[in-house]
């Protein structure tokens, strides 16, 4: 599904070059749940970033079902984006003047799809993560908890195979977050794949496999036994 060789990005200034990755080389099947971890700085979320297709790599080649994106423009890449990813991130990145379903409904905007069609996938999705009774609350008037099953009823509703997920855990408490986190492995028993970095050992233990980063090279990438 996603093929990274020998991919590089580098962030340059006037007075500074920093190496964020550096010859990385990654393949993730379909299917996978794929946890990624390292220390800050290592380049996780860089590769989480060109992984989306926010980002180009410096050098190196990126291949997304078998399609090398990685000179795309924008405008190329947000058409792929669109079809194929949907994105959970550690501050849920909700629309404050918006209810849940609203919020849920902008994924499915720049979509070609009528109205009704655009509904009856909110009310699944908000189904599907236990918050249709939450339907026209306002984010502010919920949990951390409840703000992330929005995020992730948001990533979901356009029924993209992959899903990318930043910290998705990292403003909840245990007891949250590991309803977060049985709620990915649930979607990723259904056939969605799966790359989420992550700062917990206890998390990264729901992924079938772990890429371990260190100044921008993977250092090690190990998968449990079935």
């Amino acid at each position: 599904m996603l093929r990274l060789h020998n991919l590089f990005k580098v962030y340059r200034t006037d007075e500074v070059e920093t190496v964020a990755l550096n010859g990385v080389n990654v393949e993730i099947d379909q299917g996978d749940f794929v946890a990624v971890m390292g220390p800050s700085g290592c380049g996780k979320s860089t590769l989480l970033n060109i992984a989306g297709l926010l980002d180009n790599p410096t050098d190196g080649d990126y291949f997304f079902f078998d399609e090398n994106v990685a000179k795309y423009s924008e405008a190329q890449r947000s058409a792929i984006r669109k079809k194929n990813i949907g994105f959970i991130f550690q501050s849920f990145n909700l629309i404050d003047e918006l209810n849940v379903a609203e919020n849920i409904e902008l994924a499915l905007l720049y979509h070609d799809m009528p109205s009704a069609e655009r509904r009856k996938r909110v009310a699944g999705a908000m189904d599907r993560m236990g918050i249709a009774h939450r339907a026209r609350h306002m984010p502010g008037q919920l949990s951390g908890g409840q703000q992330q099953r929005v995020a992730v009823a948001r990533a979901v509703v356009g029924n993209q195979p992959l899903i990318l997920a930043d910290e998705p855990t990292g403003n909840l408490d245990s007891a949250h977050g590991q309803e977060v986190m049985e709620m990915l492995r649930s979607l990723n028993a259904e056939g969605t794949t799966i790359v989420m970095v992550t700062h917990s050992a206890a998390h990264s233990d729901y992924a079938r496999r772990t890429v371990n980063l260190f100044d921008g090279h993977v250092v090690t990438d190990n998968r449990r036994a079935a």
